[in-house]
């Protein structure tokens, strides 16, 4: 016993030394290099050897997350739980999103609803979100300390009314909970935040459902103040409990002005800027950046709109404040809306914030990139600024800054689809690999924009290796392609003359739910039918074009059922022959009467060369008679055709001949 102790206590020693030492030895390569540096200094630096170190609870994980990267063959991480109800379409993930979703918010609606039955805490460490929230309040005496608990419990009508209580019983209220009670509801406007919430998801999943196909075109997400349209009345609460102050300080005028702002009241908003400067009260930053990004709404020309940003920026230097990186970004927000104007003043704004310490966020360069490309117009800006914004961004980890930090991807990819820069676009993507910058790619709705507009490029430019090797990446463990992005890359199959790979593609078209998507379906089938190609690949067309008869066949509840067309008949009644299945097209050809559909006389040349090579006279006149049947104008063309190319029977002749004259006497 005592001797494992000593061997102990010798490694742990031993292992004590080795550290220090090499502690030690950093330290003097440093300080020889400082030395070396600045030969002038000669006091040394003091080693102070700390006695813990103190590592977060989650450092072991993200050391261990640091070590591997995504896989691509995994699902998202969402839908780890169970594997067999993993979605393979986009609409599919859509659901088993909020359905997940849906189950958290009835869980927390029981943990909240009887907190009593939820007390105990099983969890090591703690776990807030997993225990039931103070929702309710405490206090119900009329007090201080009551409207303190409402507003932090963010009770907007509720702390209103114990106001006007605390007011009606003579109590005065302090200034300082005043304007948190102006903050409240500023922020949140007349109605508490929970149902604000509830309303903006109801919303959302209508915006989404209504606009899925033209937004997945135009790319744009809906934002909150798309679907949250709360307009500022006159005399709400908020004006009328500043209205209640004696002496309003710049914090209640900062808390009204953004409010305003908030809710869509630009012009109220600099007339209380003007009041505060009346009563010769200096405004914060936080009023001037409030300003700053109202100034579009306010001035409706370019010229106007720059003085305004102007006078407002004189003014912060006159009052002695300091911008910050939201002041940077409202007004290159402001810059977007003015045309040439704002670009010609966009980097010198930049320069300037840069000699105050002030360094760019993602929203700022998002911002950037919105003024000099705009989304939908004829690109005539060189990709110059694309290129500078992608060599001071690639290689950081970004911070959350800005609300707008998360529209910087998106924007960048759009910018490098409309400039077909495929180079930067790869850097793009580099960069959203780099740290956590992988959180700035915002909603599940961005997250598709974005791959969908990379995915496009990769199509447009790239050959058809490359564009498989990242298909297999991204498909389907981020990225359920629409049946525009597989008809992209149907393209760049044809364009690079791998068609033999659309079999393969049909499979994951199925699979992603495009299998009832007509017109992509034709698409596939025309490309199938165009040429013909080696027995092998031939043979694949076949099989092909039978699994694609099945989805036209197919009448499962809840799909769209497909309808055959002249041009969809005879393209597989094509594939099949040219991989000699004669019989399987003939069944084709019967489809074309039962669906009242005229097949072309290409067509049916085509199947009087086959039933020529094997020989088949009676299914060669049958021919002649279907032609005639839908009184084609090929028929005498064929009729002749037949006669001479084949040995006929008299009766074979005999029919014929009625047919002429049948053909003859029509005409």
């Amino acid at each position: 016993m005592a001797s494992s102790c000593s061997q102990a206590l010798r490694h742990h020693a031993c292992k004590s030394s080795k550290i220090l030492r090499i502690h030690l030895q950093k330290s003097w390569t440093n300080r020889s290099f400082a030395a070396y540096q600045q030969p002038d200094v000669s006091s040394q630096e003091e080693i102070v050897i700390p006695k813990k170190k103190t590592w977060s609870k989650e450092a072991v994980l993200q050391a261990l997350a640091s070590t591997v990267k995504r896989d691509p063959t995994a699902s998202d991480y969402r839908l780890q739980d169970d594997s067999f109800l993993t979605p393979k379409t986009a609409s599919d993930f859509k659901l088993f999103c909020r359905s997940q979703e849906s189950g958290r918010n009835a869980a927390k609606y029981f943990i909240n609803k009887y907190p009593k039955y939820f007390e105990k805490d099983y969890a090591q460490p703690h776990i807030p979100c997993l225990m039931p929230e103070t929702l309710d309040a405490q206090l119900e005496d009329v007090s201080e300390a009551a409207l303190k608990e409402r507003i932090q419990l963010r009770k907007v009508k509720a702390a209103v009314d114990l106001y006007d209580q605390l007011l009606q019983a003579g109590t005065s209220v302090s200034l300082d909970l005043t304007n948190d009670l102006l903050d409240l509801i500023c922020l949140y406007g007349e109605a508490d935040p929970v149902q604000e919430t509830f309303e903006a998801e109801q919303r959302s999943e209508e915006m989404e459902d209504i606009q899925d196909e033209t937004q997945t075109k135009k790319g744009r997400s809906p934002k909150a103040s798309d679907l949250l349209k709360t307009s500022w009345k006159e005399n709400n609460n908020a004006e009328r409990i500043f209205g209640l102050l004696s002496e309003p300080n710049t914090r209640s005028y900062s808390a009204l002005i953004r409010g305003m702002v908030k809710h869509a009241a630009y012009t109220q908003a600099f007339s209380t800027y003007t009041d505060l400067l009346n009563n010769r009260l200096k405004a914060d930053v936080h009023i001037f950046n409030a300003l700053l990004a109202a100034v579009p709404a306010v001035r409706p020309k370019y010229n106007e709109k720059w003085e305004l940003i102007l006078d407002l920026l004189k003014q912060m230097a006159e009052q002695k404040v300091k911008p910050n990186l939201l002041t940077l970004n409202a007004i290159l927000k402001s810059l977007r809306r003015c045309g040439a104007l704002g670009r010609s003043q966009a980097f010198p704004v930049i320069s300037e914030m840069k000699v105050l310490s002030i360094e760019p966020s993602l929203a700022s360069y998002n911002h950037l990139l919105a003024i000099f490309y705009r989304s939908g117009a004829q690109v005539q800006t060189p990709t110059d600024v694309l290129v500078e914004v992608m060599n001071e961004v690639s290689g950081k980890s970004f911070t959350p800054q800005d609300p707008d930090d998360a529209q910087f991807f998106t924007t960048a990819m759009r910018v490098c689809l409309d400039t077909k820069d495929m180079e930067q676009a790869y850097r793009v993507h580099e960069l959203l690999g780099v740290g956590d910058n992988w959180r700035f790619m915002g909603s599940d709705f961005q997250q598709s924009i974005y791959y969908a507009w990379f995915f496009s490029l990769l199509c447009m430019m790239e050959n058809i290796d490359v564009v498989m090797k990242w298909y297999r990446d991204l498909v389907p463990s981020v990225y359920y392609p629409s049946s525009n992005a597989m008809s992209d890359l149907l393209r760049a199959l044809d364009t690079d003359s791998r068609l033999d790979l659309i079999p393969k593609i049909w499979k994951d078209m199925k699979q992603l739910g495009h299998g009832n998507r007509q017109q992509l379906v034709e698409e596939v089938l025309t490309l199938m039918a165009r040429e013909k190609h080696c027995p092998e690949v031939q043979e694949s067309f076949a099989d092909c074009a039978l699994d694609i008869m099945k989805m036209y066949d197919t009448n499962e509840r809840g799909k769209v059922i497909m309808s055959w067309t002249a041009s969809s008949l005879s393209d597989v009644t094509t594939i099949l022959l040219a991989a000699n299945r004669k019989q399987e097209a003939w069944e084709m050809l019967k489809l074309f009467r039962t669906h009242n559909r005229v097949p072309s006389a290409e067509l049916l040349n085509q199947f009087v060369t086959c039933v020529k090579e094997a020989g088949q006279v009676s299914q060669a006149v049958e021919l002649v008679q279907i032609s005639a049947a839908f009184c084609l104008s090929e028929t005498p063309k064929l009729i002749q055709r037949v006669q001479q190319e084949f040995e006929l029977s008299e009766e074979h002749k005999n029919i014929l001949s009625d047919l002429e004259i049948q053909t003859f006497n029509g005409d």
